[in-house]
């Protein structure tokens, strides 16, 4: 198969060896766990569960509101400890809505979806029942899976790509699953491919991965329209965007979908959750989770339950060898830096690296010496630094107008700057001013709305105020007429 090459990127250190030969373990389940009702894009799920309530694995604790959101479902079984403000896995260290679960020790599962033949549903089901199960991009995107498993209905849709890229350095949690749950991953992506009624899925995966590819190979043989596709190592090469252009040829244009294309994408986690959705009826209630980084004593791949924290998962691994300078969730390129340990793993979580002042490597700030390294790396042909300076002047319309919002914050433009300038965090600091800005004009026409709506029903309640007071006048009058009339 012809592969395509998508401009820039880097070839960062890949650290990989450190948990590639480690088989996943499951960890030991927590006395509590604190599950974020928010661990999607889109809406929150809204709890519907109360203080003492006891559940069962898997009971449904918060339902999805609205089309893009996604369900919430208790990762083991217990009592409702609390519903409470507990902090985020965000750098921001602000407190999002969590249930609050004591584990009772027994891990009893609740009566799941009912099980049936996947192939013997139409796409309407299969969507409903993966979206009930909770289940979302597992590479990190987080975007509810049962919404891009319905485009099949709008778009038609002839590729269905697998992404087994895992291009961040460090983690392997998508290399292990692939190396050892493979034909239930195959068994996932056939569900899928009936699904959106795609006529070929390739599974798409780094050179890096000898084992996995040789493994996943062995489990597609079977199938004629299921094909392993080796690409480079080559960052970020498990990007949507990269992935589509590195396999098609074809870039998605500004502001479209890769459904444009006839294409979807989806992760090999993903459909490895589908599969187990479909076939046990059971929600997306754990999620593989690389340990990392060299600070961690015993760098591993865990089976992690939703709502365990970090803290837990790094003491299984035996803690640290030396105080880590930085801990992120994802990995070092475009993971989120914690503010600490007491935060829980969610669903984006594809691992939890714990770095030394050795691997980050803190650099002083220079300033720029216009050598156009990042323009070079930048994968979707931006200006780096133009949109940097406008960010920093807080010029946001100037940096939108050089292509920020196309801007998939991949982190090459930083890691190349001989001036160590902080570029893709100025990028991260102007999309979520733009998104504040967004909801304070949101809200302030929602204030507006509500205002006039408030107006409309005084005057309304005055006008009928003012009906009444006439018609207890015109009453008082004619019954003064009847009088006058009687007493003549």
């Amino acid at each position: 198969m012809k592969l395509f090459r998508f401009r820039g990127g880097v070839h960062p250190e890949s650290h990989k060896e450190e948990t590639g030969d480690k088989a996943i373990e499951v960890l030991p389940l927590p006395a509590r766990l604190y599950v974020p009702v928010q661990q999607h894009i889109g809406a929150p799920a809204e709890p519907e569960v109360q203080i003492g309530d006891k559940v069962l694995k898997g009971r449904l604790l918060a339902h999805s509101q609205g089309a893009i959101s996604a369900p919430i479902h208790a990762p083991s079984s217990g009592t409702i400890l609390d519903i409470t403000e507990h902090t985020a896995p965000h750098p921001s260290g602000l407190g999002v809505r969590t249930i609050v679960i004591e584990t009772d020790g027994n891990d009893s599962w609740a009566d799941g979806l009912k099980t049936i033949n996947p192939f013997e549903l139409d796409t309407d089901e299969i969507s409903a029942r993966v979206g009930a199960a909770g289940i979302v991009g597992l590479g990190g995107a987080t975007f509810p899976s049962a919404v891009k498993l319905n485009l099949g209905k709008k778009y038609p849709i002839s590729t269905l790509i697998i992404n087994g890229g895992e291009c961040e350095p460090y983690l392997s949690c998508d290399d292990r699953l692939m190396r050892e749950r493979s034909d239930e991953i195959i068994d996932g992506i056939r569900i899928m491919l009936h699904a959106l009624k795609a006529k070929q899925a390739l599974i798409a995966i780094e050179d890096n991965k000898p084992d996995a590819i040789e493994v996943m190979k062995v489990a597609a043989k079977l199938y004629s329209n299921i094909k392993v596709v080796v690409v480079p190592s080559r960052y970020p090469m498990g990007s949507e965007k990269q992935m589509v252009q590195t396999l098609t040829g074809l870039e998605i244009p500004a502001g479209k979908l890769s459904a444009d294309l006839g294409v979807i994408v989806h992760n090999v986690g993903t459909a490895f959750a589908v599969r187990t959705a479909l076939r046990q009826g059971r929600p997306l209630v754990s999620r593989i989770v690389t340990v990392g980084g060299g600070a961690i004593s015993s760098p591993r791949n865990l089976e992690v339950p939703l709502g365990t924290l970090v803290s837990e998962v790094f003491d299984y691994c035996g803690g640290f060898d030396q105080e880590p300078a930085r801990i992120l969730m994802g990995g070092p390129m475009m993971g989120q830096l914690l503010p600490h340990t007491n935060v829980p793993i969610v669903k984006g979580s594809s691992g939890v690296i714990a770095l030394t002042q050795k691997e980050v490597a803190i650099h002083q700030t220079q300033p720029c010496i216009r050598c156009g390294s990042c323009i070079t790396a930048c994968p979707c042909g931006l200006l780096p630094l133009e949109m940097a300076a406008r960010a920093k002047k807080g010029e946001l319309q100037g940096a939108v107008e050089y292509g920020l919002m196309d801007c998939i914050s991949c982190g090459s433009c930083s890691y190349v700057c001989p001036s160590h300038i902080p570029l893709v965090q100025y990028f991260n600091y102007a999309k979520g001013e733009l998104a504040a800005r967004r909801r304070h004009k949101q809200k302030a026409e929602e204030t507006r709305k509500l205002a006039e709506i408030r107006m409309q029903r005084l005057e309304m309640e005055e006008r009928a105020k003012q009906e009444a007071a006439e018609r207890r006048k015109a009453e008082r009058e004619a019954k003064k007429k009847l009088q006058e009339a009687a007493s003549a």
